[in-house]
Order: C-alpha cells, then structure tokens, then sequence
C-alpha cells in the first residue's frame, strides 16, 4: 500500500476567480500552490492528484444545470483550466475529469493510499462528495481536510461541511 496522497479538488478558474469564485478560493489558492511546492521538495513526496469539474453545451439541460443554471466549467473554455499556478503540479499527476460531484474514478485510484490530504472547492459540494467516496471504497484510509485549503460555496456551508466530514471520521485541520 502507498503510503500519502493528496488530492486538489476542482481548484479552476470559474471556482475561484470566474462565475462561481470567492474571496475564500482566491485565499485557498496560494496556500494549495505553497503545500505542492512543499511536497514537491520534500524527500518523501506525496503523490498528487486533480479533479476538474467538466461540463459540456448541454450544462442547462442536466440535473445539475437545471438545479444551477450557471454554466461553469465548460470543457475548452478558459473558467475550465486549473489555476495557472497549479498547472505545473497537474502537468505531472492524474487529472480526473468528472460531470458530477465527486470522482468515483480518483475514490478508486485513493484507495491504494494509506493517508490522503483532500484541498480545493467547493468544500460543501465535491470537496465532501470525494470524501465520501473515498471513505466507501477505503475504510481503512486516513482522511484529511485542512480547512484553510478549501472553501465552500459559502462560508457557512464550508463550516456546516467540515462538521460533518468530522462525523464521518474525517480528520479536520486548521
């Protein structure tokens, strides 16, 4: 078994400075960049992993779309890129493409993993769908949410989240 991961969940310019971005991404942002570039250097370096939302034209007509008509994250379109200072670090892992909340193929990829370290947004949303994820096809894995490397669509909802992560037995940090 792989001993740590971590996994940057949908850290994309719509969520952070486009249709969907909050000053609590744009926060987040930096503070993600400076854990990679730590790992980066460290000698026991954590294997990395990305989600990106991906929506296609047909957004408004999916459950989702109907449910938030605000078209986010459209493949090709500039609000679906990672955020230019995480491209490096997603140039050398696994990107998993997802069309709903959470990655059922990242849950299966995490499950090797002793540990795992989640980061991004939104923290209400797919940051704690992955988590469930994780938790159902991993049990046994340790996992971790530092709070101040995500945010939620709101700052309640991010609070509301992190609660109950904790009641699921996931590791919340400051």
């Amino acid at each position: 078994m792989k001993k740590k991961a971590i996994a940057v969940i949908d850290m994309q310019k719509d969520f952070v400075t486009g249709v969907l971005g909050s000053k609590e991404a744009g926060e987040a942002l930096p503070r993600i960049e400076a854990l990679l570039h730590s790992n980066a250097l460290s000698e026991d370096p954590a294997e990395v992993f990305f989600t990106m939302d991906t929506h296609g034209p047909d957004y408004r007509q999916t459950q989702e779309g109907r449910k938030l008509p605000i078209p986010h994250c459209l493949r090709g379109s500039d609000g679906w890129k990672l955020c230019e200072p995480l491209e490096r670090y997603a140039a050398l892992a696994p990107v998993f493409e997802k069309n709903t909340f959470g990655s059922v193929r990242l849950a299966q990829a995490l499950a090797e993993f002793e540990e795992v370290l989640l980061t991004g947004v939104c923290t209400d949303i797919c940051v704690i769908s992955n988590a469930m994820l994780i938790r159902a096809f991993s049990p046994e894995t340790r996992i971790r949410v530092r709070s101040g490397l995500c945010a939620g669509s709101t700052p309640e909802r991010h609070r509301t989240a992190l609660l109950a992560m904790a009641a699921c037995q996931v590791e919340i940090e400051d």
